[in-house]
């Protein structure tokens, strides 16, 4: 295949197999439970719908590990981890 001077194609992306999405999920929950603790949010990019998958599971993870509500935001690019709002019982957003 030829390509015209200055133009590359685009990188071929291998998807995670189920161990890789297992030790991924793994590695990262610490880390960005750290960020999350230290600075309140913990943003990478995930510009695939494997990444945003594997960012939002590790998100839950992260959740439940802290006991907190954490939430996660994708655009297409990046995925950002974030600590939700606690509810007070009893009371309802309006």
């Amino acid at each position: 295949m030829t390509y015209t001077l200055g133009t590359q194609p685009a990188p071929r992306r291998t998807p995670l197999s189920a161990e890789e999405k297992v030790r991924a999920e793994a590695a990262f929950v610490p880390l960005v439970a750290e960020h999350l603790a230290a600075s309140g949010r913990f943003r990478i990019s995930a510009d695939t719908p494997d990444m945003v998958e594997l960012f939002q599971a590790v998100a839950r993870r992260v959740g439940d590990m802290l006991q907190r509500p954490v939430v996660s935001y994708a655009n297409g690019t990046d995925i950002v981890i974030t600590f939700g709002q606690e509810q007070t019982p009893g009371l309802t957003p309006r």
